[in-house]
Formats: C-alpha cells, structure tokens, sequence
C-alpha cells in the first residue's frame, strides 16, 4: 500500500484532555513513528501511554488534504475501483475490529462526500494487520469532490486496546474522470536497492544505501566491497560474498527473486494505458503526469525529463525495447513524487549515462548497466546482471 515519506499530519477529532497527532519521519515508510499526549511529551508506538498501549493511525493515504486524486483505481489484477483511501497503524490491529467483507457490516473506517453521505464499501487488512484499505463499490469517485476518511474508536488493536480518539482526513479528486494505479508490490524484493539473478559487476569505489543480493549465482559474482556499503548488508546463497558484510541466506533470495519476477509480471500486464507510444519513446524534455504508459519500442532519455504530481501518484513505465539515459541528463521528480512509486519495466537492457541521474524502480528483463559517476534513487532490480562504474545507489524507503 501507499506509504508517505514526509511528515504527514492527521486530524484527530477533538478530545477534552488532550490533542494527539501522528507524522512520519523524513526516511520513508513507517520506520519510526510518535504520538504527542501532552504538549512536549512524545511516546514510541506501542510504549505505555497513560494506563493504556493505544494504537493509532499513523499515515493515510491518500494524505490529508491531498488534491487531485484519481475518481477511480486499477489494481494488479487490472480490476478498477472508486480510488481506495488506507490507513496505517502504529502497532497490529484486531481485523475483527476494523474488516468489513460486505459493505454496512462495519462502521469502524468510512469515507464519505464531505458535504454528503457514506461512500459504500469494504475494508481489508494486510496480512500484518497493519494496513487497513477502504474499497469504495463504486466504481468511480465524483469528480472535484471533497471525501472524508475516518476511523473511530472501535479500531482495537491485537491486545483489545481501542483507540482513544478517531482519526479523519480530507481529500478531493480530480475534477474530471482518471484512474490512477496502484503501486507495483515488490514483497521482499523490495528490501533490496540492487537484486540480480547473475551477480553485480563494478568498478571501485561505488556507493551503495540499501541491500545487495543475486541469486542464484554464487556470492563470488558480487563484485562490491564492504567499504562500498554505506548501509545496508550483501546477501549471498553461499560463504563465497564479500566478507565481512556479506550474509548467507539463500532462502531469501529464493523468495526475493521470485517476487521480482512476479513484480514485473504485474507491472507488464497492468492494463487500460492512459498514454501509447508517447513521443515515439524520445520524453527528453517533457514532463509526465501520474499514470500508465506504454510504448511498442525503446525508449530515450536524451535531455532531463520531469515527473511531476504528488506522494500519492504512480508512474508506471512499460517499454518493449530498451531504456537509455543519456549522459548528464537528470530524472526530475516535482510537487512530492516517492521513487518508490516510479516503475520502469523494461523488456530490452537498461542503460544510465555518465553522470546521469536516475528516479525510480527498475524492473527489467535483462542487464542495467550504469555509466562512470551515474547515480539512482531507486532500485536496481535486474533478471540478468547490474554493471556499476563508481556509481551511487540509494534504496528508497519502502
């Protein structure tokens, strides 16, 4: 589901003793999250708050007081939705509290026209138990409306704690009919910031911020060194990784490979392309909107190129042929855009130019090569090698 990567404030109905608010830390996901009870006193989730462990919502999506949300949804089974608001929790819940398999069952998490009636629909958990998602039954939002999402205190969590005040935020959508996507799911591939099936080629010294792992060659086609991971440890099926960083742990990269695969599959298959063959696949110098689009061919950085929307927004890229990045050009995100909602699926190899810097998830076929002094915030997700020369990679949050 959606995460937020800045601080993100919620609005908590009103309480006579005190006035909580929840925000999420620059760094991405829900790494490290607080709840304020008294003015100047903070708790970590979970930490005793009084008499009580409360749980509470930690970041929506989308976020409060978000502008231009798509009026419906296309998931990875390419079934389209009224656009879908989630909630994220400081601690497990209990889905017996918070689930609604038919709409009506439950009215623990709503969302309604500001100025009108429920939106009908059903909850679901995520398998943590950490992520409530509202799925309007209709299949599209109003256009330029105002929705509300609450949730109230019959929310409890896995101990039977409820939460001591509801939690609402705002949204409005786009004032015509789009549908947006939702995020491609990376499952564990997503630990990773370079994940290969046929080991990482490189030349000294390269930068790397976040995981490194190939399956199901051996460790000895790792060629990073220690020195090289500024944080973040290399995963190897065997003893042969770099030492002393390197971990041993095949069945992970087992799952992590697998989902890579599943991951392009998904994003290869999403469906209902707002945009074909753009540009004839040369974007230098365009700026792209949220959405899907496809091209039938390569495609061609050869000046920089601006993505521009908001946290919520997914870019999905599908191209047939390869994707080159020309050198000293730049990938621009404005007005907020997460890379961790940027997918590049990619049939044919993958090339950045010297110096050149790169947003977003890879998902490719075959190689991704990177030129001298080229960067990425991203992840390097290849089904054949990753090359490397000098090169800074950082993993984005999850």
């Amino acid at each position: 589901m959606i995460e937020v990567n800045k601080m993100t404030r919620l609005r908590y109905l009103p309480v006579p003793a005190a006035l909580l608010f929840a925000g999420l830390l620059t760094g991405g996901g829900i790494e490290r999250a607080f709840a304020a009870v008294e003015p100047g006193v903070t708790v970590a989730p979970g930490a005793l708050a009084g008499a009580a462990t409360e749980p509470t919502v930690v970041s929506s999506s989308p976020i409060h007081r978000a502008t231009a949300v798509p009026t419906s949804t296309n998931t990875s089974e390419n079934i389209v939705t009224g656009a879908t608001a989630t909630a994220t929790f400081s601690q497990p819940m209990d889905p017996a509290t918070v689930n609604s398999s038919s709409a009506g069952d439950l009215l623990t998490f709503t969302v309604k026209e500001t100025s009108g009636d429920n939106v009908p629909g059903t909850v679901a958990m995520n398998a943590a138990n950490t992520e409530a998602t509202f799925t309007p039954t209709w299949s599209a939002l109003n256009p330029n409306t105002s929705y509300t999402a609450t949730v109230t205190t019959a929310a409890k969590n896995a101990g039977g704690v409820a939460m001591s005040n509801p939690v609402e935020w705002r949204f409005t959508t786009k004032p015509f009919a789009s549908t947006g996507q939702t995020p491609v799911r990376l499952g564990e591939a997503g630990i990773f910031a370079i994940l290969t099936k046929t080991g990482v080629t490189n030349v000294f010294p390269s930068a790397i911020t976040g995981a490194v792992g190939a399956s199901p060659i051996t460790g000895a086609a790792i060629h990073l060194t220690c020195a090289e991971m500024m944080k973040g440890r290399i995963f190897s099926v065997n003893a042969a990784g770099p030492a002393p960083c390197s971990i041993t742990d095949p069945t992970l990269l087992t799952e992590a490979v697998g989902d890579m695969q599943t991951a392009y599959t998904d994003a290869a298959g999403r469906t209902l392309p707002n945009f074909i063959n753009l540009g004839a696949g040369l974007i230098g110098g365009l700026t792209l909107a949220p959405g899907l689009y496809k091209w039938t061919t390569r495609v061609l950085i050869t000046t920089d190129v601006t993505l521009e929307g908001g946290p919520d927004d997914v870019w999905i890229f599908q191209i047939a042929g390869t994707l080159t990045q020309a050198s000293a050009t730049r990938v621009i995100l404005k007005g907020g855009p997460l890379p961790k909602h940027i997918f590049w699926q990619t049939a044919g190899a993958v090339s950045i130019g010297t110096t050149a810097h790169f947003e977003g998830v890879i998902l490719a076929k075959t190689l991704i090569a990177l030129k001298t002094g080229a960067s990425a915030n991203g992840r390097l997700l290849a089904q054949t090698a990753v090359t490397l020369q000098q090169n800074a990679i950082t993993r984005p949050a999850r």
